[in-house]
């Protein structure tokens, strides 16, 4: 039978089940949302029952799955939502930002915009961690992809438990964090350097909260010429839905749904095949047909396939055009044979996108996606109307109305905030200075990442001119962002670095958010970038727990107001939610990948020290509070306070920087944060080969393992020559800088005031500190 448009349909495909909705009482729907993994809520049932009996017959199989997938928390953002338009629905400033899909879109130079987005794949990595991590990167990559850009850089936060947690302490249905990441490491490395794009910025971080729940988040940025820029929504009527990239099998289903819970010692064994499987062979030319197309002019609209596959994509492309859509099950490419419609329907098969094609347009776009070896088939159509239409063969499988499917209504849950902390600002017993700095240096949140990060392929496309490592080729030292030349033909840098601050979130949500803003602006200005955008994935636990969604709120403030203080636009983000479970959570985890642009990438500084006899500075207040620093996590003792944050005094001392190294008045620069003053000088002397000689009184604080160690405050250690010192000074008058002292052959050197506290062997520290954390 033809498709029915309007009013609802009287027979169905043969292979489409019906469930009897109407007539089942609430305890016996949720025994049927639970037997069918669709997660939803008691208050949704009551809904659905609501709608079906107003339309007057009972759902199919493929409407609950699509439902299922649409109103998941994943998909749907349905506590969050609140929340995010409050904090940031004025933070966009309309000159720069030029898209907010999939990802979002801004002004680079002239004609030419870049795109960047973070992603979390988090659930699917604590089961399959090679393949959850493989396809996360695959994701964001379409993410990117789906707005007109081609991928340019990409960049992976990671959150474990100890490597060296004993297996006893490890909880049954759990993996060892040392399996985790060697697998995450893996699928990362393997997908990223297989698709040809390079990871230039990251993190790995240790916790025993992330031992139940890993973090893998990643992120992508992405280069395009402004009229590339693709919407995520469908155009016009009559307009062909195209569907390319990857087979369809059974994969990665109810993958958003086991994503919208917590995990158990069971989510191994169920739901191991809601981790997708990916193909990056397949996804280098999807990317290459789709820019291909794109240039030409011939899709009008996209969308990538990926949590609820071709269910979300369709729903929310059509939707967002206000239209409606009639799409052949049937049709769909499979990889296996057997699949029952509803699978086909929420299918996560990766390397999949879905176009809008005019119908003149459909001949040349296969000839295009057939050229590149992808498979590319017309799936549908966009219909007027509000409805959605699936066939099955000749007979409907599924005709719901979209607005009904794809946008469920907000969930506005009980909120707590959390205590104020205390305003003390802690105090450390007497230390010996050496030993203090030598503790914070090697410990594994401070030891070199290089092990890791040369896994990864960041020199591909020949792009990145600021490496993740930096400083001399035989002594490698970390850096603050990397900087990427998106254009052959211009001078013009984007710098990419991630920041995260867990530990200040746990004791003040809102300002340790402030602080992670904070953070990842003076990595921008340490290189000489200003600081222009975020994309932020906040990861939570629970939010059916009051405290946790307080904790939400609170940290969506916090971004806020660092964004705004800092002039940062926030174009794009992610929540995750149910990281947790088995009686742990992790603490508030939001997690930026940040942007900067650079005038001239040509005059951008690096962290490593340069010249023996220039003068070290030290910019910036320091802050005495020593809440959720490195040092009371390794003592286990109670840090105090968190430090004072004051985004607008970072913003007024690095445009100071800007200026100086635009004028090439720097030789090197290096912000201050994890593991304080002695993990900063560590590692730019590390990356020069050189050592220093500082007094630590320059602080202000009152002793020197307080100096050692203090973390806060908007601060940087600037390298600079002596015959810039009077303009250096001139520079910063009126503003919170100190002299530390001077860059000096050798190893380093420890004063306060006239009391010479001893020497770090720095020679002896750096092959153990390089040796730091590689792949398990």
């Amino acid at each position: 039978m033809a498709p029915r448009r309007t009013g609802e349909p009287t027979a169905w495909a043969p292979r489409v089940g019906v469930v009897p909705f109407r007539r089942l009482s609430r305890e016996r729907l949720a025994r049927t949302s639970a037997e069918r993994g669709l997660g939803f809520s008691a208050a949704e049932l009551v809904r659905l029952k609501a709608y079906f009996t107003k339309v007057g017959r009972d759902p199919t199989d493929v409407e609950l799955a699509g439902l299922a997938q649409s109103w998941s928390e994943h998909c749907s953002y349905k506590s969050s939502r609140p929340y995010l338009r409050a904090a940031f629905g004025g933070l966009r400033p309309k000159s720069r930002v030029l898209g907010t899909g999939d990802a979002g879109v801004l002004v680079l130079e002239g004609e030419y915009a870049y795109a960047i987005r973070i992603e979390s794949h988090n659930h699917p990595s604590a089961i399959e961690p090679y393949g959850g991590a493989a396809t996360g990167i695959g994701g964001i990559l379409r993410d990117v992809l789906a707005v007109g850009g081609q991928p340019i850089g990409l960049a992976d936060p990671l959150f474990f438990g100890p490597l060296d947690l004993a297996d006893s302490e490890v909880p049954r249905g759990v993996k060892s964090p040392r399996y985790l990441m060697g697998g995450v490491v893996s699928g990362i490395r393997d997908y990223g350097n297989r698709v040809g794009v390079p990871t230039v910025s990251g993190a790995v971080v240790f916790d025993r909260a992330y031992t139940v729940n890993p973090l893998v988040n990643v992120g992508c940025v992405g280069l395009l010429p402004r009229r590339r820029l693709v919407p995520n929504k469908a155009e016009r009527p009559g307009d062909r839905l195209v569907l390319v990239g990857g087979l369809t099998g059974r994969d990665g289903i109810g993958g958003v749904a086991f994503a919208s819970q917590e995990l158990t010692e069971r989510s191994e064994e169920e739901s191991r095949g809601a981790v997708q499987l990916g193909n990056p062979i397949m996804k280098e030319p999807l990317i290459q047909a789709c820019l291909e197309a794109y240039d030409a002019g011939l899709v009008r609209g996209a969308k990538d396939l990926g949590g609820g596959g071709l269910a979300t994509a369709s729903g929310e492309l059509v939707h967002a055009g206000g239209l409606g859509s009639v799409i052949h099950l049937d049709r769909v490419p499979l990889r296996e044979g057997g699949l029952a419609p509803w699978e086909i329907w929420i299918s996560e098969s990766q390397e999949r996108m879905l176009l809008d094609v005019r119908p003149a347009d459909l001949a040349r776009v296969v000839e295009i996606f057939e050229r590149h070896d992808v498979p590319v088939t017309d799936v549908g159509e966009v219909v007027p109307g509000d409805h959605e239409t699936l066939l099955f063969g000749p007979s409907p499988a599924a005709h719901l109305r979209l607005g009904f499917r794809v946008d469920p209504p907000e969930l506005r849950r009980p909120a707590r905030r959390r205590p104020t902390p205390s305003n003390d600002p802690g105090t450390i017993p007497n230390a010996d200075p050496v030993e203090l700095f030598e503790r914070l240096v090697l410990s594994p949140e401070s030891v070199s990442r290089e092990g890791v990060i040369r896994v990864y392929d960041h020199e591909v496309q020949g792009r990145t001119v600021v490496k993740p490592l930096q400083g001399r080729v035989v002594t490698p030292s970390h850096g603050d962002a990397a900087v990427l030349r998106p254009r052959v033909d211009s001078w013009r840098g984007l710098a990419v670095t991630i920041a995260a601050q867990p530990w200040a979130c746990r004791l003040s949500p809102r300002a340790g958010a402030v602080w992670v803003v904070e953070e990842a602006a003076r990595n921008l200005y340490a290189v000489g970038a200003r600081p222009d955008a975020f994309t932020d994935c906040l990861n939570f636990g629970n939010p059916e727990d009051p405290l946790v969604l307080g904790d939400f709120g609170e940290v969506t403030k916090g971004l806020a107001d660092g964004a705004r203080a800092l002039d940062l636009a926030v174009p794009s983000g992610n929540v995750s939610f149910y990281n947790g479970g088995l009686g742990a959570e992790i603490p508030p985890t939001p997690v930026l990948m940040a942007t900067g642009l650079l005038p001239d990438l040509r005059r951008a500084t690096t962290t490593d020290l340069k010249v023996a006899g220039d003068a070290l500075y030290l910019v910036g207040r320091t802050a005495p509070g020593l809440g959720g620093s490195l040092w009371s996590r390794l003592t286990g003792r109670d840090g105090g306070a968190l430090p004072r944050t004051d985004p607008a005094l970072t913003r007024r001392l690095g445009e100071r920087l800007l200026a100086l190294g635009a004028r090439e008045r720097l030789r090197a620069v290096h912000d201050v944060s994890d593991g304080g003053l002695a993990v900063t000088l560590a590692e730019m002397a590390f990356g020069g080969g050189l050592g220093f000689a500082v007094d630590l009184s320059a602080t202000g604080l009152e002793t020197p393992a307080h100096a050692l160690a203090a973390e806060g405050g908007s601060r940087w250690v600037v390298e600079v020559p002596a015959d810039s010192i009077p303009g250096f000074e001139a520079s910063f008058r009126g503003l919170p800088i100190a002299r530390l002292g001077e860059v000096v052959e050798g190893d380093g050197r420890l004063s306060f005031g006239t009391d010479r506290l001893g020497i770090v062997g720095l020679d002896r520290l750096y092959p153990t500190w390089r040796a730091g954390v590689g792949v398990p």
